[in-house]
């Protein structure tokens, strides 16, 4: 963690946390262990990652593989997203990926789920004009509340008429392997920011 982490209590300077030569920034939400990660940052050494996972195993192990393989773009959080998001800049991120959050499939628990419109708006000010949010899910009702979500959200316009056709912005993670042996769907939602959200006090 003191070569790769990112302290919540301590935030960095952000404009100065990657080289220059990072050409883009790319936040992901709940890396799980981190092998999708890994994919992109290694196929991408020009853009900056920020992952954000709360669970330590796949921290440890993100970790490990960073070091073994002296990737040098990658930052990694450990924390809740939720109470971290506000600590990032406006317009500071190109990309941002959400990928299989917790579906909480039980009606009494979906006001657990991740994908509420507080959050979106969170992740709308942290975008830049023009920048990118994709999310993905195996279990079709909760990517339709996605999607009814996200709509909603007049920062965003839809990259699809509903549901992405194809997944060629991300490498396919382990869970999803999982889903599709188990005979699951996947359903891909693309966003765009196109209005200018609030800055913070962090700008």
């Amino acid at each position: 963690m003191p070569a790769y982490g990112i302290s919540p209590l301590d935030p960095p300077d952000w404009q100065t946390l990657f080289p220059h030569n990072s050409t883009e920034k790319t936040l992901e939400v709940g890396f799980g262990m981190g092998d999708g990660l890994l994919e992109m940052a290694v196929q991408n050494p020009y853009t900056a990652y920020i992952g954000v996972e709360v669970h330590g195993p796949g921290v440890g192990r993100l970790l490990l593989e960073l070091e073994k393989q002296a990737i040098t773009n990658v930052r990694v959080i450990r924390d809740d997203i939720v109470t971290v998001v506000n600590q990032f800049p406006s317009h500071y991120f190109d990309t941002v990926l959400v990928l299989f959050p917790d579906p909480w499939p039980k009606k009494r628990q979906h006001k657990r789920r991740l994908i509420q419109p507080p959050f979106v708006q969170a992740l709308a000010r942290i975008l830049r004009p023009g920048g990118r949010l994709y999310t993905a899910s195996d279990w079709q009702d909760y990517a339709e509340f996605m999607h009814t979500v996200l709509v909603s959200e007049k920062a965003f316009t839809n990259l699809a008429d509903t549901f992405l056709t194809s997944a060629q912005h991300r490498p396919q993670t382990k869970y999803e392997r999982r889903a599709i042996r188990l005979g699951h769907h996947v359903w891909d939602l693309g966003f765009q920011k196109t209005d200018p959200s609030p800055c913070s006090l962090l700008d």
